[in-house]
């Protein structure tokens, strides 16, 4: 029978080089139709340089044919020969994207048509998102958007702090002032001064009787459920309502505290809310119920404790490279936001300049990005710190975009959950397992812009970055459209 085998041929490949079992990631993206996050992140370096200013759109509008208060202020500091107004009076203080969602093919789809903004000196703004997209070139240093593509500009006669798109309605915008306790809610649909809805805090008596004055800072809606709306005040407490009961909260989630909470940020369960304070606190609560204790019972108030409460600080301090080479002692919170790509990342932005991630799951921070001090390089910081810099996640990529506290600019920053991304607290330039090329690639950058950056919100679907300043200026930072 072996007469009748044919012998195979004695191979001619080299026994030393084995066929590789890594397959190619562009037939990986074919088949599954998204990339690999360990792929996205390995190329995001390419998005994060890619950034610039494209646009710059001075806020020269008008109310019935005359300039508008924000207009105005913007006169008189020309007319005062560079002496400005005082900070409280100027300056976007917040920007927010629609996230209007579409389904298609059977699979939701976000669009980001519309940009509200609100700016310290009481005006609301909608804004058209492709008018001021396709209106910037890059050639001019300043333009001139087109003010009948406005769907709405109102000036309320009061400092403006927060606005936020309705998750649930997007033709709902609210916003709040730290002066007010109120919550205005305005439909973009009917045109009007007033607004359709107003909200109020509860009135809360001192020791003595008198009246306690409440403004509210910062406001969140749930994504499920349009008739619940959640902002945080100046005296500690986080107000939750339900519109279709009363325009009273429903509910308190206290602190035990008297202390501003400057921020506060939903969990997509919609259940869970962050907040986090001016004297450097993080809270956590969860609105299905928790502990009590009598030491978050305030003086002729009841409410629902937080279930977890700690100094960001002493969780800074258990980073020994980080307490080695700096004094590390409570500041301020400016801002939390979680990670759309990473639910149990939740970022934070400090009154210095600091940013960083907390690991909600094991309540540590796993990435922190220290810029040099102002007095470094000479910068005045008089007032750049007394503005609150509310920074956003980008869509994708775990890129987080925020204002230099002292600078013209943004820090685009690469917050990946990895010890790859250069911010990881365990990042190390010498781990061999890395290529040089890597360790060339990743850092972040940052991008120089024609005016202070106050607050900063990212477009759904491309990543396009809408900057609000403390000239009440929107910028239109984008990066080429084949980017991603």
């Amino acid at each position: 029978m072996d007469n009748y085998l044919v012998t195979s041929k004695p191979s001619t490949e080299n026994p030393k080089l084995k066929p590789s079992s890594r397959p190619w990631r562009r037939s990986n993206l074919e088949l599954n139709g998204k990339f690999d996050p360990k792929y996205r992140h390995s190329i995001s370096d390419l998005l994060m340089h890619s950034y610039s200013e494209i646009g710059a759109f001075s806020h020269f509008y008008h109310i019935d044919g005359k300039p508008c208060q924000t207009h105005m202020n913007q006169i008189n500091n020309a007319v005062n020969s560079g002496r400005q107004l005082p900070f409280r009076m100027q300056g976007i203080s917040a920007v927010d994207l629609d996230n209007k969602n579409f389904e298609f093919k059977g699979s939701q789809h976000f669009k980001g048509i519309y940009i509200v903004s609100v700016t310290k000196s009481g005006c609301l703004t909608v804004h058209d998102f492709e008018t001021l997209y396709c209106q910037s070139t890059g050639s001019l240093p300043r333009l001139l958007e087109d003010e009948s593509k406005h769907l709405m500009h109102l000036n309320l006669q009061r400092q403006l702090d927060d606005v936020r798109w309705n998750h649930a309605n997007q033709d709902e915008v609210a916003c709040t002032s730290v002066k007010s306790n109120e919550v205005l809610i305005f439909d973009i649909g009917y045109i009007s001064s007033k607004p359709v809805e107003v909200l109020r805090t509860r009135r809360t008596l001192s020791v003595l009787g008198s009246e306690v004055y409440k403004g509210l800072c910062e406001i969140a809606f749930t994504t499920t459920d349009n008739s619940r709306l959640i902002a945080s005040d100046t005296h500690g407490v986080i107000n939750v309502w339900d519109k279709r009961k009363s325009p009273l909260p429903s509910l308190e989630l206290i602190t035990g505290s008297r202390s501003t909470l400057n921020t506060i940020q939903l969990h997509v369960d919609n259940q869970t809310i962050f907040g986090a304070s001016k004297d450097g606190n993080i809270y956590m609560w969860d609105l299905r119920g928790g502990r009590t204790s009598s030491a978050f019972q305030c003086h002729n108030e009841a409410g629902l404790p937080p279930l977890i409460s700690f100094k960001l600080a002493s969780k800074l301090a258990k980073i020994g490279s980080l307490k080695a080479q700096s004094d590390i002692v409570p500041k301020e919170i400016h801002s939390i936001d979680l990670d759309p790509s990473c639910p149990y990342q939740l970022a934070f932005h400090l009154d210095d300049g600091w940013s960083g991630v907390l690991d909600v799951y094991n309540l540590r921070v796993t990435h922190v990005h220290c810029p040099p001090p102002a007095w470094l390089s000479g910068a005045s910081i008089s007032t750049d710190l007394l503005y609150l810099r509310k920074p956003s996640w980008l869509p994708t990529s775990s890129i987080y975009a925020v204002g230099s506290s002292y600078d013209c600019g943004i820090h685009i920053l690469d917050f990946y959950p990895d010890t790859s991304s250069p911010s990881h607290v365990d990042y190390r330039e010498d781990v061999e397992s890395l290529s040089k090329m890597n360790h060339q690639r990743k850092k972040n950058i940052f991008v120089p812009l024609s005016e202070g950056v106050t607050a900063c919100a990212s477009h759904p679907l491309n990543g396009t970055i809408i900057a609000g300043t403390k000239h009440s200026s929107l910028l239109v930072i984008s990066q080429p459209r084949w980017a991603f």
